[in-house]
């Protein structure tokens, strides 16, 4: 029996024929605008300062987006491992991720959300079971090479409040061990993976960086 790994997300990342630079786009600003946790966030060191609302670690985040108007844009930082959200240039969202892992990364590069799903599964990761116990016998199954067998059943790793990006990989709720752990999605907390999916139409554009 392989180890339980407590993981659950969406297909192997893709190849992609265009890549970009860094673009510093929220450092070394200061007008941040209509927030008043994110006023006092500074941006400057955003790969080390923990993220903070009224003094206090945020560990989930936080939203101060509501009321706020504008076009939605999302940008996606591999090396601070956290999503920012953007309406124009008013910075109303922070949140922890967790991106692929080194053979499943999460591509750099300007991409757009093609789908939203609130209750999506995976269709080819998630988990093979004992009907009748229940038991896990393979944690981490692929459907492309793992097949249940007599009195066995695949189950397909949930990924609430998904939005596809770029291909087969998108952003959803799930497990944030505090490093990069995914198979190339990009995995949200479940409060901010709500805040997000709900403020965030087809088309919005996805940038990582």
């Amino acid at each position: 029996m392989k180890p339980l790994l407590v993981v659950a997300t969406l297909a192997s990342a893709l190849l992609f024929s265009s890549c970009y630079p860094y673009d510093p786009y929220y450092k070394g600003t200061s007008n941040y605008g209509g927030s008043s946790y994110l006023s006092g966030f500074d941006q400057t060191q955003a790969g080390q300062a923990p993220i903070k609302h009224n003094g206090q670690v945020a560990a989930q985040g936080y939203w101060d987006g509501d009321g706020v108007t504008g076009s939605p844009k999302i940008r996606i930082n591999l090396d601070d491992q956290r999503a920012y959200y953007f309406k124009n240039d008013t910075l109303v969202g922070v949140t922890p991720i967790s991106t692929g892992t080194d053979g499943h990364g999460t591509p750099r590069g300007r991409y757009k959300v093609t789908q939203k799903d609130i209750d999506h599964e995976s269709s080819l990761y998630g988990v093979i079971k004992n009907l009748e116990t229940g038991q896990t016998i393979i944690s981490d199954a692929d459907t492309r090479r793992d097949k249940p067998g007599q009195g066995e059943v695949f189950v397909h790793a949930p990924m609430p409040h998904f939005m596809r990006f770029n291909g087969s990989i998108g952003m959803h709720a799930g497990f944030l061990p505090g490093y990069p752990a995914s198979h190339g999605c990009v995995r949200m907390p479940n409060n901010m993976a709500r805040q997000f999916f709900e403020n965030t139409p087809h088309g919005t554009p996805v940038i990582v960086e």
